[in-house]
């Protein structure tokens, strides 16, 4: 059993506290509506903090609580977006880069690790009622961390040889670039949970 905190509340972020509190997990969220006080609270008495906030705000968000997340595993599985005219994603908010990274160098005392970031949220936490297997990717520095992260995946069912360790945090520009697939795929299909697959 890990202690976690879940930064956003939404439907990723309510989403993955569920899951995580019934696989026995001791879990607290905070509000997506940042506020200093619960946020610092919530990370202090954490050994693994999830963001699950509104990408754009992340970065601003997640760099004030640098003193909190020191030493702590971070597992962001946000993606940085601008927003289209019907509310889904348009360009990514930093090109050439990653939200992953950026969190990264403005936390460097903190072990970040990129993860859930290719899939709409209902697959985060039931990767196995789709009909075919899933990917979820790890990108981040620490083997330590990402074998935590690892662990924490295997919690929610995914099964080992569904997650695939990409790398170094700079990896994390990959799986965040594919959130330009979604709307398309939504337009096309509508909201029916999907993730991105590597076939072998």
């Amino acid at each position: 059993m890990s202690t976690i905190a879940v930064l956003g509340n939404g439907r990723v972020g309510g989403n993955l506290a569920a899951a995580l509190t019934r696989a026995g997990h001791e879990v607290t969220v905070a509000d997506r509506t940042p506020g200093a006080a619960a946020d610092a609270d919530a990370a202090r008495r954490a050994r693994i903090v999830i963001n699950a906030t509104p990408g754009a705000g992340s970065l601003e968000r997640l760099a004030a609580l640098r003193d909190e997340l020191r030493s702590t595993v971070l597992v962001d599985v946000s993606n940085a977006t601008t927003d289209g005219p019907d509310g889904l994603p348009a360009d990514l908010l930093y090109p050439g880069s990653s939200l992953a990274e950026r969190l990264q160098e403005a936390l460097p005392d903190t072990h970040v690790v990129k993860t859930l970031n290719t899939m709409l949220f209902p697959v985060m936490t039931d990767p196995a009622a789709l009909d075919r297997a899933p990917t979820a990717f790890l990108s981040g520095e620490a083997p330590r961390a990402k074998q935590t992260v690892r662990e924490l995946l295997t919690d929610l069912g995914w099964y080992n040889e569904w997650i695939t360790d990409l790398g170094g945090i700079r990896t994390a520009r990959a799986t965040e670039a594919a959130i330009l697939f979604v709307p398309h795929v939504i337009r096309s299909s509508g909201f029916v949970p999907f993730a991105i697959s590597i076939a072998r």
